[in-house]
């Protein structure tokens, strides 16, 4: 079982070792986790009051936990598919996935050792690239099996971020049904690339479960972009005038971010310049933008984007594949659709 235990082993004990701890730790809010003098302190107290210092060790456990899902389901997978022929898992690996990696040539193996910092001849390293070269290649076939049974295969994983209670009343804006089946609040920079960047995710997001899902976005500006104070305070003064979403998808598009390019481009979406600027120029929605990025320290953010879908965490450069897994995940669980089939890739069908 060699093959088997390289190609499909890596991490299980770690994902064993990670559901004992899960399982050891289910706790609910109401658990008491200690007593001062008559009054109790419960998990959920705990976690709410100070998520600051327990949020990001909560989100890194939980990415330990997802990488080691995977590896456990791909395990589940092969062992499914096998069994369905008739075969071991290694029978399976060795037909299907050994067969197929094929060696380097010698001329390919010296471009490779050609691109190493070593003073040590070809001859001497050879043999580490022969092998290196075919654990690359037998790590990509089996990548590639596997997304073909997992495309086959109804994969639902329920498995979900940290979470913690987010209000939305005192959000910048919010767009989307009343009566969402999911709520996303966004803590975002509008000079953050990463924010940026996901902006079009979330307008695919929007268009494809608009029924379903609001957005509501909050104010994060990070203190090493001199513009993103005064573009968090141009969007609030944007939304006196029921331009919120207007000027927030410009300032996204156009990363025009100076006072005078904001202006321009508020004059470009039709709001009433004099009240617009006077808001602007004067400060006037600061206050509110600190309460957000207060609020967000509080939570335990410490960049951008951050997300909370229905109250569970995600943060960093993620794409449409990674909200949409989280954003089904809650769905599902509200008995609005048929759980989905999660790709490789964190991705849905």
């Amino acid at each position: 079982m060699q093959v088997a235990k390289k190609v499909i082993g890596l991490g299980l004990g770690a994902a064993l070792s990670l559901f004992a701890g899960v399982s050891a730790l289910a706790q609910s809010d109401s658990t008491v986790v200690a007593e001062v003098g008559n009054v109790k302190v419960t998990l959920g107290e705990l976690e709410q009051e100070e998520s600051n210092k327990l949020l990001a060790a909560h989100y890194t456990y939980y990415q330990a936990q997802t990488k080691a899902l995977d590896e456990l389901v791909d395990k589940r997978l092969l062992e499914q598919k096998a069994k369905s022929e008739g075969l071991t898992t290694e029978q399976l690996i060795n037909r299907d996935i050994k067969s197929q990696v094929k060696d380097p040539t010698e001329d390919q193996m010296k471009v490779y050792y050609e691109g190493l910092d070593t003073e040590q001849p070809y001859e001497a390293v050879r043999g580490k690239i022969l092998d290196k070269i075919r654990d690359v290649r037998l790590n990509h076939i089996t990548a590639a099996y596997v997304r073909a049974l997992r495309a086959e295969t109804p994969v639902f994983v329920a498995l979900a971020p940290p979470h913690v209670s987010v209000e939305t009343t005192n959000a910048a804006a919010t767009i989307g049904p009343k009566a969402p089946v999911v709520t996303l609040v966004e803590f975002a920079d509008y000079e953050c690339p990463y924010c940026q960047k996901v902006a079009a995710d979330l307008k695919r997001l929007q268009h494809d479960l608009g029924d379903k899902v609001a957005l509501s976005y909050k104010d994060f500006p990070l203190p090493m972009h001199k513009n993103a104070e005064k573009a968090a305070e141009a969007g609030r003064c944007a939304a006196k005038q029921g331009k919120f979403w207007d000027l927030h998808d410009e300032m996204f598009r156009t990363h025009a971010l100076e006072t005078d390019g904001i202006k321009d481009q508020a004059q470009k979406l039709g709001l009433d310049t004099a009240s617009f600027d006077k808001c602007l120029d004067s400060g006037e929605e600061a206050a509110a933008v600190a309460a957000d990025r207060n609020e967000g320290i509080k939570l335990g953010i410490t960049g951008t984007p951050a997300f909370f879908v229905n109250g569970h965490f995600l943060s960093g450069a993620l794409d449409y594949a990674a909200l949409r897994k989280v954003v089904d995940q809650q769905i599902a669980e509200a008995g609005q659709q048929k759980p989905v089939v999660a790709s490789a890739a964190g991705g849905s069908k």
